[in-house]
């Protein structure tokens, strides 16, 4: 089953990518690996969040298990119907594995991760029959300025030894 939209962007997304951008941006500044989240629903920011995996020393604090935690408390229910996710780079296999259970209606990506991106990068999680839930994918909205911000932050940290 396809899940990617068909390369139509809808109203808002630049925009709340650029939100996401700019989080990710705010990660950076505190050595964390630049990624921003962006939880949407009926056009109204709901949450958002920025990598604190080194800040929190916790595997799971990616920016977009943040601003999920966060939306779940804030509406008192772990399903997130009707919401769509902005995020700078392709969620990985635990991010998009909750992005489905919580029922995210759609992810909106930036950069693609071909090593560990579970959103067609290195595999499609949502393309595995058993999977109760398909988000509906649109990848590559501000790549570019996504990408330009990870190779920015992972040649500083070569350079640092």
């Amino acid at each position: 089953m396809i899940t990617k939209a068909s390369g139509s962007l809808e109203d808002g997304d630049e925009v709340f990518m650029r939100r996401a951008l700019d989080l990710a941006r705010l990660a950076r500044t505190q050595a964390e690996v630049p990624v921003g989240a962006v939880l949407v629903r009926d056009g109204v920011i709901l949450t958002e969040a920025a990598n604190e995996v080194e800040t929190r020393q916790d595997a799971t604090a990616h920016a977009e298990m943040l601003a999920i935690g966060e939306a779940q408390a804030l509406l008192k229910t772990w399903r997130l119907n009707g919401t769509t996710l902005y995020v700078t780079k392709e969620p990985c296999p635990m991010c998009a594995g909750a992005l489905a259970h919580v029922r995210v209606d759609r992810i909106v990506f930036g950069v693609g991760d071909p090593k560990a991106g579970a959103c067609g990068g290195a595999f499609n999680l949502f393309e595995l029959s058993g999977l109760n839930h398909r988000c509906v994918l649109t990848p590559g909205v501000l790549a570019g300025e996504s990408l330009g911000l990870l190779q920015e932050f992972f040649r500083e940290r070569r350079a640092e030894g």
